[in-house]
């Protein structure tokens, strides 16, 4: 059984499955196809990512794919916790730069589908922070695309922290949405 909560833009949910627990722990199928499917979300995911963050504060993002490569992403949890971030970069949509978040943690056991068309960004809020999530395309270099986390014309509120953000040359060098390649 799942619980599916839409996040006020079109397509990207809150995914919580059920959790089985007692004294030992707890047991939750995080993914079934056949359940995905009878909750309305029928994608046939390609390949499963790993992200390892040391420290809090770690900010990945915002990235995505160009197609043919896009990718919808379910992103969960299994240790630590995000805010997680899915900006609207399909150009003509009412909803275009708008941007949502979300906290995903292992603590809650919930997770985010991020669907093509989305920008998709997190910040870490605990140390050791591991972030799993799966895509429905392979990962391709020529396609891949980044927009800056703190593009004025988004207006992302990310948390503070004393230190700042950790981030990858990369994504503080990524360009603004203004001159980046989205989706038509």
């Amino acid at each position: 059984m799942l619980e599916v909560r839409t996040l006020g833009l079109s397509g990207v949910l809150e995914i919580t499955p059920r959790r089985f627990g007692d004294s030992r722990g707890f047991f939750s199928e995080t993914y079934n196809a056949e359940r995905f499917r009878e909750a309305g979300i029928d994608l046939t995911f390609v390949q499963d990512n790993h992200s390892h963050s040391v420290n809090r504060g770690v900010l990945r993002g915002l990235h995505y794919q160009l197609l043919p490569c896009a990718q919808d992403k379910l992103v969960s949890v299994v240790r630590g916790a995000i805010l997680d971030i899915a900006v609207d970069i399909r150009k003509g949509s009412t909803t275009f730069a708008k941007w949502i978040s979300l906290e995903v943690s292992a603590e809650k056991g919930n997770q985010v589908l991020i669907p093509k068309g989305f920008a998709h960004g997190f910040v870490t809020l605990a140390d050791h922070t591991d972030v799993v999530y799966k895509v429905t395309d392979r990962y391709s270099p020529e396609h891949d695309r980044s927009i800056r986390y703190d593009d004025p014309d988004i207006g992302i509120d990310w948390p503070t922290f004393p230190d700042g953000f950790e981030l990858s040359h990369r994504d503080r060098a990524a360009p603004s949405l203004r001159d980046s390649q989205i989706f038509e």
